[in-house]
C-alpha cells in the first residue's frame, strides 16, 4: 500500500519548473523553487545539465540546499566562479537556454513587475526588491519559465510597472524592440501551466492542476485567459511517486522552499 502523501503546492510547482528543463541544456538558477526545480531535473531526468547560478557558481558538486544563490553550497567544488555581471553576461552571448523568474505582477503578455505597487512610483503602495538581474534575464536568455502564485492582485490586465519585459504589447513588439531570446515561454503557478499564443502572444491556458477548473482560474485572473486549441483543458501531470521522494529525502530534505506548515 503506497502511503506516500500528495504532493502539496509548493512540490507541484517545483515538480512542474523541473519538467520544463531538458538534458544538456544550461539552466540559469534563481533562489527559491527553481534550485528545487534544477537539482530534481539534474537528479531525475537530466543528469547531464550546466547549472549557472546568479551569484557566479557554476555547476557545483552536490550538497544541501543552498538557501540563495549567494550560499556557499552554490560554489562547492564549481569548475568556474565568476561575478555576478558575466553570469549575465552569458546570457548575452547565447549560453543560457532557460532560465526561470519569479513575480509580484504578470500580464497576459508575460511581463513583470517587482518594482512597486500603486499608480505613483514616487509614493506606492508597497516598494518592491525592484530587478536584480531580472531584466538580463527576460531581455536575453533564450527560453523563460514564469512562476509565482495566481490571484488577480498578481495577475492584473496591466502592472503597475514593467520591470521585466515579455512580450511587450503582443505580437512581434518584442522583436521590434531589439530584445533576443524567445521570451517568456511558460507561466506556472500554483493553479496551472500557461503559455503563450504563437500570433498574439496572449497567456493561454496549457494545463490545469488537478481539481482546478478552467472558471477557477479565470476567477483568480484579471485579465480573460485562453483556451487550448480545441478547448478541452488537460490536467497537469503529477509527480511520480519517485521523483517525489526524491525531492523530499535528496533534493529539500529539510523543506526550505517546499514545506507548507499544516501539510
Amino acid at each position: 500500500m503506497n502511503t506516500q502523501k500528495p504532493a502539496n503546492p509548493l512540490e507541484m510547482v517545483a515538480y512542474v519548473l523541473s519538467q520544463h528543463i531538458k538534458d544538456h541544456q544550461i539552466v540559469y538558477v534563481g533562489t527559491g523553487l527553481p534550485m528545487v526545480a534544477a537539482i530534481l531535473a539534474r537528479m531525475t531526468h537530466a543528469p547531464n545539465i550546466t547549472l549557472v547560478y546568479e551569484s557566479g557558481g557554476q555547476n557545483p558538486i552536490g550538497g544541501d540546499m543552498p538557501w540563495s544563490v549567494g550560499d556557499p553550497f552554490t560554489w562547492r567544488k564549481s569548475p568556474i566562479i565568476q561575478e555576478m555581471v558575466y553570469s549575465f553576461a552569458q546570457s548575452y552571448n547565447g549560453y543560457v537556454d532557460i532560465a526561470f523568474l519569479g513575480f509580484a505582477q504578470i500580464d497576459m503578455y508575460g511581463n513583470i513587475n517587482t518594482h512597486f505597487i500603486g499608480d505613483d512610483f514616487l509614493s506606492p503602495k508597497a516598494r518592491l526588491t525592484g530587478s536584480g538581474g531580472n531584466n538580463d534575464l527576460s531581455s536575453l536568455t533564450e527560453n523563460m519559465v514564469l512562476v509565482g502564485i495566481q490571484s488577480p492582485q498578481k495577475f492584473p490586465k496591466k502592472v503597475d510597472f514593467i520591470t521585466s519585459v515579455g512580450h511587450l504589447t503582443g505580437g512581434d513588439s518584442r522583436q521590434k524592440a531589439g530584445l533576443l531570446g524567445n521570451g517568456p515561454v511558460a507561466v506556472v503557478t500554483n493553479a496551472g501551466i500557461y503559455d503563450f499564443e504563437p500570433t498574439s502572444k496572449r497567456m493561454r491556458v496549457k494545463s490545469l492542476h488537478a481539481g482546478v477548473s478552467f472558471e477557477l482560474a479565470q476567477m483568480a485572473t484579471g485579465f480573460e485567459l485562453l483556451r487550448p486549441e480545441g478547448g478541452t483543458v488537460p490536467v497537469t501531470k503529477t509527480p511520480e511517486p519517485e521523483a517525489l521522494e526524491i525531492l523530499r529525502t535528496k533534493v529539500d530534505p529539510h523543506g526550505v522552499f517546499t514545506s507548507i506548515p499544516g501539510m
